[in-house]
């Protein structure tokens, strides 16, 4: 077949199908995409939420800036998205804003502080016990009536997620995706400009070595056109190690519950030696609470942000109006390029160019010293119906031995979560780093955040007790 063929006609299951923040993303990276076409069926268990996306993404299709051409279908199972699906894509909220409520907020009565808390922490495992259930069904959905689909995730925690896929079905084609490296090569990108006084610096130039864990993800090696970043970087935070490098932004990471001035990742490189490759709200969850999530008063000093889960709730009332204005013709869809690169892994894997790009895949020697079959994140190289991760090499000692510690407790939540097994998910909570509380204020804690989630843990026997030692 012409390679120019081969991305026409595509069927994209969209497992999350209701979503008003990666499914607009991606209908927007779509139809900016020349070289594909085809459908997207979108399942959500809120089918609503999916039909609205259906009529938000055929208003598209007849629109003259519109390159990619794309039919949007609300299906009512999953079956019926996964039926002749040549890529499935994952993007759920695991529970509602109202278990995350708990996820993020009931550990700061016990003086624990979490910037995100969807990947570790104790909402990060509380989260994790929830959506491992999800992602077993959905293994089991994916390898019955797709089972050579490509499938890209994007939900958090991410780790475990794809863990979970793989635990479930073996031989399941499955990634996990996150843009946090993107973001460290945009700083480098930055610091190229401003130290070496180089004009439009474009991230994709700053090649990287990438690896470690998903959101807990280093660099030990950096380039711009062949030049060595490391020296430059080190000169970059001494330079602003103190104040934090904002740009032109003064501030903005107090207004904005995404953004920092980069003083946790400077850090790590000063403790470290390497570039900690994700931003500072996840890097700081994944150290000691006494480091940088001691208290609010200390994250500040850190300058990055708490991130309320009640913003995440006034935010999604304000894109359920938006998504009835985009159904309805009201408010016309803004294209835009996302910068996430599953489109271009998508092209890849159909032969149209080859790519190399950072993602989640299980260990198989691409990180010496790391458990095989633990999800870490490398570089790996996509080609044609083909994705093989590129040997990162071995994380120095210390390193090593915190990203270890992340591994085994994943494992142990997983574990848990199969078997519905209390104590042994007490076991990984008072393991977390974070959680710097006693013993009984820990099974306290978890008593109460597991009541909170316990509409998701069927099966489970949440008022055993847990003995403590």
């Amino acid at each position: 077949m012409n390679t120019l063929t081969l991305g026409k006609n595509l069927n994209i299951a969209y497992i999350g199908g209701g979503s008003r923040g990666w499914a607009w993303g991606l209908m927007s990276d779509l139809a900016l995409e020349k070289n594909l076409s085809g459908t997207v069926k979108l399942y959500d268990l809120n089918y609503d939420a999916a039909r609205q996306n259906e009529m938000i993404g055929n208003r598209l299709y007849d629109r003259e800036d519109v390159v990619g051409k794309w039919k949007y279908q609300a299906v009512k199972t999953m079956e019926e998205a996964l039926v002749d699906a040549d890529f499935v894509i994952i993007s759920i909220l695991p529970g509602t804003f109202s278990e995350m409520l708990s996820d993020v907020h009931e550990p700061e009565k016990y003086g624990i502080y979490q910037s995100v808390g969807d990947t570790i922490g104790p909402g990060g495992l509380v989260r994790a016990l929830r959506t491992i259930p999800i992602f077993v069904e959905i293994a089991n959905q994916i390898k019955e009536f797709a089972p050579n689909a490509w499938v890209i995730n994007y939900t958090n925690p991410m780790s475990l997620c794809v863990r979970t896929l793989y635990e479930t079905f073996p031989e399941i084609k499955a990634i996990g995706c996150c843009h946090e490296v993107f973001g460290t090569q945009k700083l480098l990108a930055t610091m190229v400009e401003e130290m070496l006084d180089i004009k439009n610096v474009s991230y994709k130039d700053i090649k990287v070595n990438v690896l470690g864990i998903n959101h807990f993800t280093w660099i030990d090696v950096a380039s711009y056109l062949g030049i060595d970043l490391f020296p430059l970087y080190k000169q970059f935070v001494d330079k602003y190690h103190e104040t934090g490098f904002e740009g032109n932004e003064k501030g903005h990471w107090m207004n904005d519950h995404f953004s920092s001035a980069q003083r946790v990742k400077f850090d790590l490189f000063k403790k470290f030696g390497l570039i900690a490759a994700a931003g500072d709200r996840h890097l700081a969850e994944f150290m000691p609470a006494s480091w940088y999530l001691q208290s609010p008063e200390k994250v500040k000093e850190w300058k990055f942000g708490l991130t309320k889960v009640q913003w995440r709730i006034d935010n999604k009332q304000e894109l359920l109006e938006k998504g009835r204005r985009l159904a309805e013709g009201k408010e016309e869809f803004i294209l835009h390029e996302t910068g996430e690169e599953g489109i271009e892994m998508i092209k890849a894997l159909l032969g149209l160019g080859d790519l190399v790009t950072n993602v989640n895949l299980p260990n198989r020697g691409q990180i010496e010293g790391l458990p095989f079959d633990a999800v870490v994140e490398t570089n790996a190289i996509f080609r044609n119906n083909s994705i093989k991760p590129i040997c990162a090499g071995k994380l120095p000692t210390p390193i090593e031995n915190m990203v270890s510690l992340h591994i085994r407790n994943q494992e142990t939540t997983l574990q848990a979560a199969l078997s519905k097994d209390k104590s042994l998910a007490f076991q990984a909570f008072v393991q977390d780093p974070l959680v710097q509380i006693s013993p009984d204020d820990a099974k306290e804690l978890l008593d109460k955040m597991l009541y909170q989630t316990k509409d998701y843990l069927q099966g489970w026997n949440i008022k055993e007790e847990i003995t403590v030692e």
